[in-house]
C-alpha cells in the first residue's frame, strides 16, 4: 500500500508535501484531511486534462488519449472518495 506520510510532490508551478497527513485521531480530522485531499485531487485532474489538450493540439494523439483515459479513472476515484466522505459525514 502506498504510504503518503512524508510523500512529496514537486510540480512546475507548485510544491507541496503530504507530511503527517495520515496522522489523525478522530473522524472529524479524517473528514478534514479527506476533504483537502479530494479538492487537491480534483485540481490535479484539471491540470492533467489541460496537459491532454495541449498534447492533442501538438499532434501527440496517442499520449493524449492515454492521459484522457487516466483522467477518467482519476475522476472515478475522486467520485468514490466523495461518496466515502459523504458516508463519514452522515455518521457524525
Amino acid at each position: 500500500m502506498h504510504d503518503i506520510l512524508n510523500h512529496e510532490h514537486s510540480h512546475e508551478h507548485h510544491h507541496h508535501t503530504h507530511e503527517g497527513i495520515t496522522a489523525f485521531d478522530s473522524k472529524e480530522q479524517a473528514v478534514s484531511i479527506l476533504t483537502y485531499m479530494l479538492e487537491h485531487n480534483v485540481s490535479h485532474a484539471e491540470e492533467l486534462h489541460e496537459i491532454c489538450h495541449k498534447l492533442e493540439a501538438s499532434g501527440e494523439e496517442e499520449a493524449a488519449k492515454l492521459i484522457d483515459e487516466a483522467v477518467d479513472a482519476f475522476r472515478e476515484g475522486n467520485s468514490m472518495m466523495e461518496t466515502a466522505l459523504n458516508v463519514l459525514k452522515k455518521e457524525k
